[in-house]
């Protein structure tokens, strides 16, 4: 009897257990979370990610924005290596851009509706993938940034030279299969899913790829030149590709020069006297000098001037032990009266970051068409054109950074495209047109030779030039066997070894 009592207690038991469960997954199901994210708002953060800037390197490399000190700012100051800093485009790049345009184009590929969501994410990509092989030369490719679609988590190598070809595809593929017919993805931030605009955005990036093979490869670079032209890229400041900021997503730069290191960076000797020298309106625009100053609190907004006849760029190759010497030299009170990029104006939190613009691309379209790659158009026409595009743009950073029209013309009439120095005006006028841009200004540096930049002199340099960034510790640390392949064959990991297309 104990038995069968104790047998109906657990019957009973089971069919009270049975019966809680019974609708137990519908009812912890949320009625108000969001079950799946719509792939436009992943290119969102895409595009909001692709924001990336650093101080230590690439602008410093260029001669544009330097500091005087070591520790955490060592870099391009000194010429020296410091993995905490060449990582930047690493990091960032493949963890917040390329993890979630991989994922978009997961996500979309198989659904005809989404096509023009997936085509601009491939163009982002694109975009990502030309920075981070242009930084680094042989990085992960085909398998790069699949690790949360995928799960390749140990992505191998591809040489620059296999990657340059693939990246040109994509972007040629992507931009012709955009259809203003589908659906418009008017949630980006980038564009607000204006078909047209993209596809001039993904043409200008193809003149870009073929641009960078001109010494390499001059019969492909001319093939790919020609057929983005043809495509249609941006000549219009009206077509930029920026990304947007406000006081939620603040530009990545301008919160480095508005808070921990607003005294520390200043704009170099060669870029000031370079504008100085011609007289450039763009320079009152950019620049500002505190006259007095002795330390960083007395930076102050009253005895700031933006006088282009006032400005001071700090020499190449000073450390904290010799760059007050050179500010005594120079007739200045300290080092924190070189002249700073403004960082309430030009600089400002706000401030758009540019990818890819007008000036940018006539400039390319100049050259291609000294080289003869294109036929429409003048050389000169186009190289004003460039001028004129980024003195307009200059007026989006902030009211009071607009170059008068008047000026712009002035200058444009007094700096003419001449014969014999073609190639260095136009990559000199490159060099100006991508300033806070520094990922392309240090790319079309090593591709065109231009400016001539004397090297950086300081004492303790490792190399003369910087070619390229190195690889993170963390990379080597956790890929150790494909970072090693890759260095077998592109050269030794450090500053000087230099990206393929790069000779």
């Amino acid at each position: 009897m104990k038995n069968i009592f104790t047998l109906c207690l657990l019957a009973l038991s089971f069919t009270i257990i049975f019966s809680c469960e019974k609708g137990f997954d519908e009812l912890n199901k949320s009625k108000t979370s969001a079950t799946e994210i719509d792939p436009a708002f992943i290119l969102n953060s895409a595009i909001i990610n692709s924001s990336v800037v650093t101080l230590v390197y690439e602008i410093g490399i260029v001669q544009q924005i330097i500091s005087p000190n070591s520790g955490v700012l060592t870099g391009a100051n000194y010429n020296q290596d410091n993995r905490s800093s060449t990582q930047a485009n690493w990091q960032s790049y493949y963890r917040n851009v390329i993890k979630n345009t991989r994922d978009i184009i997961a996500r979309t590929k198989n659904d005809p509706a989404r096509s023009n969501l997936m085509n601009m994410a491939r163009i982002l990509q694109a975009y990502a993938f030309i920075i981070l092989t242009d930084s680094y030369g042989d990085i992960p490719y085909t398998e790069g940034g699949n690790g949360y679609s995928s799960q390749v988590f140990f992505p191998v190598y591809d040489t620059q030279q296999s990657i340059y070809p693939k990246i040109i595809k994509e972007l040629s593929e992507a931009s012709a299969a955009l259809n203003a017919s589908g659906t418009i993805e008017t949630a980006d931030i980038l564009y607000g899913g204006d078909v047209a605009k993209w596809k001039k955005f993904g043409y200008s990036l193809m003149l870009r790829a073929g641009m960078r093979l001109c010494v390499v490869d001059a019969t492909q670079a001319q093939t790919v030149v020609s057929s983005a032209f043809s495509g249609g890229v941006i000549t219009s400041n009206a077509d930029n590709a920026s990304v947007k900021h406000d006081n939620n997503y603040k530009n990545p730069i301008s919160n480095t020069l508005n808070s921990t290191e607003a005294a520390n960076y200043y704009l170099t000797k060669p870029f000031v006297d370079a504008l100085k020298t011609t007289n450039d309106p763009r320079l009152s625009a950019i620049a500002i000098r505190y006259k007095g100053a002795t330390s960083g609190t007395a930076q102050l907004p009253a005895n700031g001037t933006i006088l282009a006849a006032d400005q001071n760029g700090m020499p190449m190759g000073k450390d904290n032990g010799t760059v007050a010497a050179a500010a005594t030299a120079d007739g200045l009170a300290s080092f924190y009266e070189y002249s700073q990029v403004d960082r309430r104006r030009m600089a400002k939190l706000t401030a758009p970051m540019f990818m890819v613009t007008a000036s940018q691309t006539n400039f390319l379209l100049a050259e291609a068409r000294f080289r003869g790659w294109i036929t429409t158009g003048t050389a000169a026409q186009y190289f004003a054109d460039g001028i004129k595009a980024n003195m307009d743009q200059m007026a989006s950073f902030d009211a009071t950074t607009a170059v008068l029209p008047a000026d712009r013309d002035l200058y444009v009439a007094a700096n003419p495209l001449t014969t014999g120095s073609e190639l260095k005006q136009i990559n000199t006028q490159y060099w100006i047109s991508s300033f806070l841009n520094g990922q392309e200004a240090f790319a079309n540096f090593r591709r065109s030779n231009f400016p001539q930049l004397a090297p950086n002199p300081y004492p303790g340099k490792e190399v003369v030039f910087i070619n390229r960034l190195t690889y993170p510790n963390s990379e080597i640390s956790v890929n150790s066997v494909n970072v090693k392949a890759a260095i077998a064959i592109q050269g030794p990991d450090n500053l000087e070894t230099k990206v393929w297309w790069d000779k």
